[in-house]
């Protein structure tokens, strides 16, 4: 009985409820505004049937024929054609280089990279015309660039001086010498002899070949073992052709001074081509010097040695000059040509007498000008010949003898040349080329002075 009062109860609340919401919502609601009652009644206008339109201008896919569709064929779309061909596509090559060994030929080198005999003919045939391949010498190096099968597409020979032999292939074997464009620096430094010149030389950082050079042109006038006894100094003026930081060819040395005691000795080398050099004691011409070949290497000194060719001890008549075929050869001193021609193992020869006790010989030459004659008059400096390797020689050298009433002396040591050259010196021109020296020398030595001092801080 009471839930069902309970339940009749709940009933009638909810009514009362309902009705009151009901009223609230009708009494707070606001009228719509005519505006917005009009946009409600708006609706679009009926849409018209398309209208198909006959045109030109448009080609349907599909063509219409006996009530049954096929497929159009459809036009091709143009293609641009590319006005340069496709690059070609270069296979990868491989560098193969080493340097020639001693006693080693152009074709044993090229053997020895793959390349295969016709090949290796082909280029020596080629790199034959520009360089003559009897002048290969350890040192020299080969590089050969050539696809992964092994066909050569270029080989260069690299030679002295910087100077290299090119061969590419193609069409058409090519070849052609590359020579660098070498600048030409000037240097100068001062050295002190503590045991020997050239000891000293190498210490101080100056070419060591100089040794040679100086006891070429004091040989006769100092007595380097017993007047050296330690603490003299050295000058040295010298120029290099560079390419870059490499050196090119042989260092030339300019000028030197060596202080010995209470005595100056000075040698000024000449940059005019003549190769006569001015030998000064205390500021005074003692004498004038040519070098028989400028620039060259001393390879063999006066006295007994093993003999190159023959291996047994014999006596050396003369000195050897190392240097490349065809560089000019020179007097050494003013004479006159007593004999050209062929002696034996000299191959070819020209001899000059200095008056009537002296004879200078230079042998292994490989050609002569035809202008030089049997009886002419020749100065210091003066071409006679070009070094060869005619006769018996190794190679390319000057054999130069001086002999002394039939007798081979020592060429560095003995004085008789410089008796006959003394007489054709100028000693005015002289003494300016040795203030111009002594300028140039100074000038450089403060230039290096300050820039060692400006590295060091």
């Amino acid at each position: 009985m009471k839930i069902r009062i309970v339940l009749a109860s709940a009933v009638v609340a909810g009514a009362f409820s309902l009705t009151a919401i009901a009223i609230s919502g009708v009494l707070s609601k606001e009228p719509v505004p005519p505006a917005i009652a009009e946009a409600t009644l708006w609706t679009p206008d009926s849409l018209s049937e398309p209208q198909i339109v006959e045109t030109n201008s448009v080609r349907s896919f599909f063509v219409q024929a006996d009530d049954e569709f096929r497929f159009a064929p459809l036009l091709p779309l143009p293609v641009a054609l590319a006005d340069a061909p496709m690059p070609s596509i270069e296979p990868p090559l491989v560098t193969w280089s080493r340097e020639i060994a001693s006693g080693e030929t152009l074709d044993a080198v090229l053997s020895d990279a793959g390349l295969d005999a016709s090949d290796r003919a082909e280029i020596a045939l080629a790199i034959g015309a520009e360089y003559d391949l009897r002048r290969l010498r350890p040192g020299h190096a080969i590089t050969v660039v050539s696809t992964t099968d092994g066909t050569p597409r270029r080989v260069e020979l690299a030679v002295e001086d910087s100077i290299r032999i090119e061969t590419v292939f193609g069409e058409q074997l090519a070849t052609r010498v590359l020579k660098p464009d070498p600048e030409m620096v000037t240097f100068a430094a001062e050295a002190v002899i503590e045991s020997s010149v050239f000891a000293a030389l190498d210490k101080a950082g100056i070419p060591a070949r100089f040794a040679v050079d100086m006891a070429q042109m004091l040989g006769g006038t100092v007595d380097f073992r017993r007047e050296l006894s330690g603490g003299e100094t050295m000058r040295l003026f010298w120029r290099e052709a560079r390419d870059g930081n490499e050196r090119i060819g042989q260092p030339e040395l300019a000028f030197a001074a060596l202080n010995l005691g209470e005595t100056v000795y000075e040698i000024v080398w000449p940059d005019d081509g003549s190769g006569k050099a001015m030998i000064y004691v205390d500021g005074e011409v003692l004498r004038v010097f040519a070098q028989p070949v400028e620039g060259a290497r001393l390879s063999s000194v006066f006295g007994r040695r093993t003999h190159p060719v023959y291996g047994n001890v014999r006596m050396h008549t003369g000195v050897d000059f190392a240097a490349t075929r065809g560089t000019p050869v020179k007097a050494t001193a003013p004479g006159r040509v007593s004999f050209i021609g062929r002696r034996g193992g000299y191959g070819r020869v020209v001899e000059i007498a200095h008056g009537s006790a002296t004879l200078t010989r230079y042998a292994h030459l490989s050609e002569v000008p035809d202008t030089l004659e049997q009886g002419q008059r020749v100065m210091a400096g003066d071409m006679i010949g070009r070094v060869g390797a005619t006769g018996t020689a190794t190679g390319p050298n000057l054999h130069y003898e001086v002999l002394v009433d039939g007798r081979p002396t020592d060429p560095l040591s003995d004085d008789r040349l410089a008796e006959a050259a003394e007489r054709d010196a100028d000693d005015t021109a002289a003494l300016e080329r040795l203030a111009e020296a002594r300028a140039l020398l100074a000038e450089r030595l403060t230039s290096e002075f300050v820039q060692t001092t400006t590295e060091r801080l």
